[in-house]
């Protein structure tokens, strides 16, 4: 018989999903309603994504976890103005969908559970695709961010591997300043034991609101055990490859930077079982300085997460 990857149908919480299935063991599951969010990702029903609040959570309060999207900008800005390209943009909490930090800082973006996503397409055999499109010009949004595009993501299972390609395609240049948050975990493995690979050379120095301050250092750890490291840390240049992973002796979960990606976020505090290594396509808060800020009418940025071994005791 044939190995066959297949795309189903389901529910999370009450809310239309697709799983994403592979013949090896790899089930991805994406609520496009919600943000096109990652909710799942198991291998033989062990599941590697940290759930915490879960999707009603995401949906109702913005709380992150699975794999979200953050868009159109990752991670936070250091105020509610900017200005790019000749536009200046106020940001009004009250008319757009942002979400504020602790600090009333703009945060990941406008889109966390947005249901303005439709599927256009899918594809089962030797891979499991879904492509899904949200046009972003309902002016909620464009009070956030006044640059009317499309945003495509694809989503594909093959084997023990998730990619994720997001594609922007516009009629004018667009700031680009997107990323991703993968919250793994390792089922059944204390998180003292994970033992961690990070594709960084450079650490950026943050204020107190998690803001870089314009000041680098080397980083001081790039692989070895977890143990009660915490991190919240933005790294502004990447190794060759951009490699990261977290796995234990049994297998490890590896997450790979394709194009598109320039630097990253690494999230993991010690009282909490996950890491995050999250694809950022400009640094934190680009919008606001313009450092590291790419404007483009088309662009393709891709990263994949890949199973290998048995990680994870089950």
């Amino acid at each position: 018989m044939p190995r066959v990857h297949t795309v189903r149908e389901s529910s999370v919480d009450g809310r239309a999903a697709l799983v994403l299935a592979s013949p090896d063991g790899l089930a991805a599951t994406f609520v496009p309603g919600a943000g096109m969010i990652a909710c799942s990702l198991t291998l033989d029903g062990a599941e590697l994504l940290a759930q915490r609040g879960g999707l009603n959570d995401y949906v109702q309060r913005g709380k992150t976890f699975g794999i979200p999207l953050l868009y159109p900008w990752a991670n936070r800005l250091d105020a509610l103005r900017y200005e790019v390209a000749g536009k200046a943009v106020e940001i009004d909490p009250e008319r757009s969908p942002v979400r504020l930090d602790p600090n009333g800082l703009p945060n990941h973006g406008v889109l966390a559970g947005s249901p303005l996503w439709r599927v256009n397409g899918s594809e089962d055999g030797h891979v499991a695709a879904v492509t899904a499109e949200l046009e972003f010009g309902p002016e909620p949004l464009l009070e956030a961010f006044p640059w009317p595009h499309v945003l495509t993501v694809e989503a594909r299972v093959e084997g023990r591997t998730l990619t994720i390609v997001t594609r922007v395609d516009a009629d004018e240049p667009v700031p680009i300043s997107f990323g991703w948050h993968p919250y793994l975990t390792l089922p059944g493995v204390p998180r003292a034991e994970w033992e961690v690979s990070l594709g960084v050379t450079t650490r950026a120095k943050l204020d107190d609101r998690g803001i870089p301050t314009g000041e680098t250092e080397p980083a001081p750890f790039t692989s070895g055990a977890l143990a009660d490291r915490p991190f919240d840390d933005f790294f502004p240049a990447l190794a060759d490859p951009p490699a990261f992973s977290v796995g234990d002796g049994r297998g490890r979960i590896a997450v790979r930077f394709g194009r598109g990606y320039r630097c990253a976020q690494v999230y993991g505090p010690p009282e909490l079982d996950l890491i995050c290594f999250e694809p950022m396509t400009a640094p934190v808060n680009a919008l606001r300085t313009g450092d590291g800020l790419t404007l483009a009418a088309d662009y393709d940025a891709r990263f994949e997460i890949a199973v290998e071994g048995e990680p994870g005791r089950r």
